[in-house]
């Protein structure tokens, strides 16, 4: 090996240990922020979600109500409009 050769393995040393340890110090705690920021994405989505379900199921227990009133009232009301014709024809 040449003199300059030997005299870059100590400085590639130190500088792959200080990479290491600017890694250390930045890199970690940068990826556990994001870590709990996702953590905290995904709570939020959770109970979108949960909101938008109970209100679903709110509007599909209406529309039962409705369609329920539509059809009982829907027998009656017919029969209401044979009592008129036949009222109406005499």
């Amino acid at each position: 090996m040449t003199p300059d050769v030997v005299f870059l393995i100590p400085i590639l040393g130190i500088c792959v240990g200080m990479v290491a340890v600017v890694g250390g110090v930045i890199v970690r705690p940068w990826l556990a922020y994001k870590e709990r920021r996702l953590v905290i994405e995904a709570t939020m989505v959770a109970e979108k979600a949960a909101q938008y379900a109970a209100h679903t199921e709110r509007l599909e227990q209406r529309v039962q109500v409705l369609e329920r009133i539509i059809t009982d009232r829907g027998v009656d009301l017919s029969l209401e409009i044979e009592r008129l014709r036949d009222t109406n024809l005499n």
